[in-house]
């Protein structure tokens, strides 16, 4: 059961997360955030929606930090669909913040960009806004949807500038972020904070690998992510239908992990290329699962496709094929240059013919696989270590609270009497 005590601890500072995305700890970043806050001695409260298959109690304290979660059924249908996931993620998210009480930092992670309204409700509270730029959502919305700079594109792009402006700190996945929030949203450079995401090193650690899972083949390529519309599995799978159709490679097998809108389409796909035999689906499985299909892999795929989003953008799964010691195929992309190094080989952009070219001359070269999966290893140890980012975290937190005094000095925000009759 969560405690009495909400808000801030009588000595302490208190941070209120939004996350509307994912839950809680199933986001992996945020729950990073949230264990390098607590453990710098705040009060961490996250308001998320429940998961279907975990994080499904409305309620939770895990590791010191107390989890609210809402019910919230993903978007069907169109806009309509997304109206009503978010309008429902609002009235929640306000319900439970009033719950929490006031705090010195409320935290806000997108999609989508309309957290800043609760944000604002508790800035006239006395908080501080540190906006934490996940994704950027006008070009999330030219690439997921194809629809061109329409009037929804408008208003997405709208929400955003309300988003900055109200943010006192905005937190920036990567240097391409960090640009757009200084171009774009007009902020200053001293209010703008790289804070990379980087993989959980207790969650992922490599174990011998298992032949077995190779399916007989001498080869295992691994995909590992969300399957959206914006995500290229369909590159992936047309790709190794190349491999095997114009390079005459059968010496492979490959498992995609993950799951997401677009999981049953690309099953179809996979079976339309006559791959039903080669390529294994496996949904979401449990993390222990997936370390047995990464320390076995021999290559890894990365197959975003460039478009607004994905060119720019740090991948998560770039980043855990590289703790794991995995050399990666991927496309030609300007942040995964920057993430990956040398531990990738890139094909140009949607080329899939060269993207099935770079899996045979890696598959050919065991001491080149090597070399790589070394050189992804080592930076995720050094430059892309999670540490550099907490420091960084911590740093925007301090610029955050500057001259503010801790809610518990200040005392409860008074709420207006009601007239006595």
């Amino acid at each position: 059961m969560l405690g009495e005590t909400t808000g801030a601890d009588r000595h302490g500072r208190s941070a209120l997360i939004l996350v509307e995305n994912l839950s809680v700890p199933f986001d992996r970043r945020v729950w990073q955030e949230c264990t390098t806050l607590r453990d710098a001695g705040w009060t961490v409260h996250v308001i998320c929606p429940r998961g279907e298959k975990r994080d499904t109690e409305p309620e939770a304290v895990i590791d010191g930090v107390r989890i609210h979660r809402y019910p919230l059924r993903a978007a069907t249908g169109g806009p309509a669909g997304y109206l009503r996931e978010y309008g429902t993620a609002l009235w929640h998210t306000l319900r439970l913040a009033r719950k929490v009480g006031p705090v010195d930092v409320v935290h806000a992670c997108n999609p989508p960009d309309l957290l800043f309204l609760p944000a604002l409700w508790l800035k006239r509270q006395g908080a501080r806004f540190v906006f934490d730029q996940h994704d950027l959502v006008p070009e999330l919305y030219l690439s997921r949807f194809d629809r061109g700079e329409d009037l929804l594109y408008r208003a997405v792009c709208a929400l955003e500038r309300r988003t900055y402006r109200a943010a006192d700190i905005v937190l920036a996945t990567n240097e391409s972020y960090r640009d757009m929030a200084l171009s774009r949203g007009g902020k200053r450079s001293e209010d703008v904070f790289v804070v990379r995401s980087a993989p959980d090193i207790d969650r992922f650690h490599p174990v011998p690998p298992e032949p077995e899972l190779k399916r007989g083949k001498p080869h295992l390529l691994c995909y590992l992510g969300v399957m959206g519309p914006q995500d290229g599995v369909d590159y992936a799978l047309r790709a190794l239908a190349k491999l095997r159709d114009e390079l005459g490679r059968t010496d492979w097998h490959a498992v995609f992990v993950g799951a997401g809108d677009a999981f049953d389409a690309m099953v179809a796909l996979s079976r339309q290329l006559g791959l039903g035999e080669q390529v294994q689906f496996t949904g979401r499985i449990p993390d222990a699962d997936l370390v047995r299909y990464l320390s076995t892999a021999d290559v890894c795929l990365s197959p975003d496709p460039r478009n607004p989003l994905n060119d720019v953008s740090t991948m998560n799964k770039v980043l855990e094929y590289m703790v794991m010691g995995r050399p990666i195929v991927s496309f030609d992309l300007k942040e995964a240059r920057v993430s990956a190094g040398d531990a990738a080989v890139y094909a140009p952009a949607n080329d899939e013919a060269e993207f099935a070219k770079r899996i045979a001359l890696l598959l050919d070269d065991p001491q080149e696989r090597d070399r790589m999966g070394k050189i992804g290893q080592e930076r995720i140890s050094g430059p892309l270590s999670w540490p550099n980012s907490q420091a960084s975290l911590l740093a925007a937190y301090t610029a955050a609270c500057k001259d503010h005094s801790p809610v518990a000095a200040r005392g409860r925000v008074r709420t207006r009497k009601r007239p006595q009759r």
